[in-house]
């Protein structure tokens, strides 16, 4: 299968492997955005064949992480109106709020709709013009086109009853905000290549030169990954900070300009809370003025307080990269995907899930 097959080829890893322990001469710690690059990197024992002296940082690009949990809040709230009807990528519904998940919801009557796309949100309104229908829109840059896509679509077909519950979050200004951190230990960074095929790499220049940390934006089948440890090494050992883009057969330097026009009409930056990371300026989107009347929080103009985040879950610091899931002592004991503390143990890019669905020989001598 082209652009897939030869990527999991094991000879081929092997020699990449091979030349990343002939090019590593000390200890460099990379971190990867990206939460699918973590479970890849888990998932393919890639972690337990790497040098010694390569440590690898998961990092917050798990966006179903990182939404605030009085936005789940306000999502559950919004779901037990009963004229609503929230819809929700499967991701979502067990993450948990402060009192219940959406899921736990559901099961007590509330009309919660898993979809595949916001677009199948539309429909439901168009099809349903006495409810309600809200679209929790979470994502990084990557979902962030056919979000603001069903708003504009929205518009266009004159449906009053369709909004959005916005947690869209942008991966540079993050960066800049963990590069910055005084207590990081990064040296080099994986870039995501499903954001950077909408977005494009330009933004990473200026934060590679400012932090003199190499970028390089890759895949994530398993020789992708070890090429952009190669890479990221290959720059560390000779002191070159610069953005190498080796996922070239998807990304292009501009990134998509279609996804991008899109974006560009329904959303503007804003600032943005990360669960567990904190507020980070021009780190978000949310809907422009003309397309407010689209916008669940103003329409429904709910208003929480803000609540703190479960003291016995770690998922901020493993989110920073300031530690690992099995540094938490509730790693898989108290928190496990049936009884999850915080989000990283049930969505599917979760740092937490990763090393528990796919690397018990990461934790086999935790007590």
């Amino acid at each position: 299968m082209k652009y897939l097959d030869e990527y999991r080829d094991p000879k081929l890893a092997r020699l990449v492997l091979d030349k990343i322990f002939e090019s590593v001469s000390r200890p460099w710690s990379i971190m990867e955005i990206c939460g699918g690059q973590t479970h890849s990197l888990v998932k393919n024992g890639i972690l337990e064949i790497l040098p010694k002296e390569i440590t690898m940082i998961h990092g917050p690009g798990c966006p179903v992480c990182v939404t605030p949990i009085n936005l789940i809040d306000k999502a559950i709230l919004l779901a037990e109106n009963a004229n609503v009807i929230l819809c929700s990528f499967g991701d979502m519904v067990r993450v948990p709020g402060s009192r219940k998940s959406l899921l736990q919801s559901k099961s007590e009557g509330s009309d919660i709709r898993i979809v595949y796309s916001p677009l199948e949100a539309v429909k439901l309104a168009s099809q349903n013009p006495d409810k309600e229908v809200v679209f929790f829109a979470v994502g990084f840059e990557t979902t962030a086109p056919t979000n603001a896509l069903s708003v504009v679509q929205a518009a266009k077909m004159g449906l009053a009853n369709y909004s959005i519950l916005t947690s869209h979050v942008l991966v540079p200004p993050a960066l800049n905000a963990l590069l910055s951190d005084p207590e990081s230990t990064i040296d080099g960074v994986l870039a995501a290549g499903h954001v950077c095929t909408v977005m494009g790499f330009k933004e990473y220049y200026p934060i590679a030169k400012k932090y003199k940390t190499p970028i390089v934006i890759t895949g994530f089948e398993p020789v992708d990954l070890l090429q952009g440890i190669l890479t990221t090494i290959e720059m560390l050992e000779n002191q070159r900070f610069d953005v190498i883009n080796e996922y070239g057969r998807v990304v292009e330097k501009e990134g998509n300009p279609h996804a991008m026009a899109i974006i560009n009409e329904a959303f503007e930056v804003s600032d943005r809370k990360w669960r567990g990371v904190g507020n980070i300026d021009n780190s978000g989107y949310q809907l422009r003025e003309k397309y407010q009347n689209y916008d669940a929080d103003l329409k429904f103009a709910i208003k929480m307080n803000e609540v703190e985040e479960n003291a016995e879950c770690i998922a901020g610091s493993i989110m920073k990269g300031q530690k690992k899931p099995i540094d938490c002592i509730h790693f898989g004991k108290k928190c496990n995907p049936e009884n999850p503390l915080g989000a990283p143990m049930v969505s599917s890019e979760g740092a937490c899930a990763a090393y528990y669905h796919f690397s018990h020989s990461l934790f086999q001598n935790v007590s």
